[in-house]
């Protein structure tokens, strides 16, 4: 009897109960369930963009830097992105993970370099050791660039994501300038450092795992690029390390988790006289 290899972990664990062993990681690399915190706003800086170009933005700017250099991340509310945005988002994005397997595939590619492709877990041409998501990668700016590129099926993806992308980016343009001048910088610094600019983004499907003490999502990293702006749904997971102790992120609604990058941080560091009390 023929059997059919599933390339993407969603049809793989159709029906199964148990985690393959390529999921597996070592005993000394396991989630620790329980040696977490919960988060709460005052453990978690929770930053109000609100009024940043209004009477309290030196206070905004201050929180800002504050949280670039002491967690390297921070949530935002008020951000400008409205609310109907994100909801259409989040919506389409389970729409399009929820397609039949075939038309899903139309998508799939294991070649890194591919500027839209779906995918599972990391880099499936080299990893031994897989993490457990399927995910759709995008390049997004210019975004007439790679529209084109997209799936057309949920039939309302390009035109919601495009949306959701041109303001996630005007959002990472203020955030940008708030960062500079939180360092001590004029405001447009940073993205007249950048030069070419470039922004992708990734739809993450985290399976239902019947074993999740065995494995990761995705294990602790950092971003190699400059800024993240992360949607969490309704699912909590997201852990973030902050003072030597991981703590969970619980989703707050219509909120973003801003990360800062590998790249960004070489800047903070680069003139840690920016936050000034």
């Amino acid at each position: 009897m023929a059997t059919t290899t599933k390339l993407l972990l969603t049809d793989l664990m159709s029906g199964v109960n148990h985690i393959p062993s390529k999921y597996i990681r070592p005993i000394t690399d396991r989630p620790n369930l329980t040696d977490f915190q919960i988060s709460d706003t005052s453990s978690l800086p929770l930053i109000d963009l609100k009024d940043l170009h209004g009477p309290t933005h030196s206070d905004i700017i201050k929180q800002i830097g504050l949280a670039c250099q002491t967690d390297g991340f921070f949530q935002v509310k008020n951000h400008g992105v409205p609310e109907t945005m994100i909801k259409n988002m989040l919506t389409i994005a389970r729409e399009f993970f929820q397609l039949p397997e075939s038309e899903r595939l139309k998508m799939y590619s294991d070649d890194p370099s591919k500027t839209t492709r779906l995918s599972t877990s990391f880099n499936v041409r080299t990893e031994k050791l897989s993490n457990w998501r399927d995910f759709l990668r995008l390049h997004c700016y210019p975004l007439q660039d790679y529209v084109q590129e997209w799936p057309n099926n949920p039939p309302l993806f390009r035109e919601q994501v495009g949306e959701y992308c041109t303001n996630v980016r005007e959002l990472v343009l203020r955030l940008l300038e708030a960062i500079s001048e939180s360092l001590g910088l004029e405001k447009n610094y940073i993205v007249k450092a950048l030069g070419k600019q470039g922004q992708h983004m990734a739809l993450n499907y985290y399976p239902p795992c019947p074993q999740p003490e065995l494995t990761y999502g995705l294990p602790g990293h950092t971003d190699a690029n400059l800024i993240t702006i992360l949607l969490q749904d309704e699912v909590p997971g997201l852990q973030v390390l902050r003072n030597g102790k991981w703590v969970a992120v619980n989703p707050i609604p219509n909120t973003f988790i801003v990360n800062i990058g590998d790249m960004m941080q070489e800047h903070i560091e680069k003139y840690p006289h920016g936050v000034k009390s």
